[in-house]
């Protein structure tokens, strides 16, 4: 049965298009875009306190909260890309960051552990968040474009430096998970080795006993 958290997760996701089209159509007010993009980042905060306090964190959840949150925050900086309000290559690494950390939590999963996010991941979301709200703002005032475009510096920064710990602790994890799965290895092996050797020799006592003349 689909929660509040969860529908609140796809609320955020059907406001995506809604936040592309304020973006991209000149004829509506920036304030447009700006409400339907903090409404959308509201739910993010939102969700995951409910999901937490009512106990409510299911598969679904997990699963979709940070397709959401990519699908947002994607959207929205491709939009100011063609509205010519921030450089592509910029976009680009924030965006290529988005993808690397989640393939890594994916990998991750597979292997049955979690990367779970830490302080500057955290940190990133809300610095995507305000970065994105003066870059909008400065359609409208372009007197904060150089403080937008220093905003979207610490986005970028801060983004660099959570994917490097994410790396760290995959790699940590990754590192101990192989070396107990060679260790689980070498010890099957080790006791297949023990059986082969056991049933050969009961083989050959029973050969040499069926061998003895009586």
């Amino acid at each position: 049965m689909t929660n509040l958290p969860n529908l609140l997760t796809l609320v955020r996701i059907f406001l995506v298009p809604l936040l592309v089209a304020a973006l991209v159509q000149q004829n509506l007010s920036v304030f447009v875009a700006l409400a339907v993009f903090l409404a959308a980042a509201l739910t993010d905060l939102l969700d995951g306190y409910l999901a937490r306090r009512w106990k409510q964190v299911t598969t679904v959840g997990t699963l979709l909260d940070p397709v959401a949150d990519k699908l947002l925050i994607s959207a929205a900086l491709i939009s100011l890309v063609e509205i010519r309000l921030l450089p592509g290559w910029l976009v680009i690494l924030i965006i290529s960051r988005e993808f690397a950390v989640s393939g890594l939590r994916s990998i991750a999963a597979a292997e049955g552990f979690t990367v779970k996010a830490g302080e500057l991941g955290k940190s990133k979301m809300i610095l995507q968040v305000i970065g994105v709200s003066l870059v909008m703002l400065s359609i409208r005032w372009p007197g904060l474009r150089t403080v937008a475009l220093g905003a979207m510096w610490a986005v970028v920064l801060v983004g660099l430096a959570s994917a490097v710990d994410y790396f760290r602790k995959f790699w940590r994890k990754v590192d101990s998970s192989i070396k107990l799965r060679r260790r689980n290895e070498l010890l099957a092996l080790e006791r297949q080795k023990r059986r082969y050797e056991s049933s050969a020799a009961k083989a050959l006592r029973r050969s040499s006993f069926e061998s003895t003349p009586r």
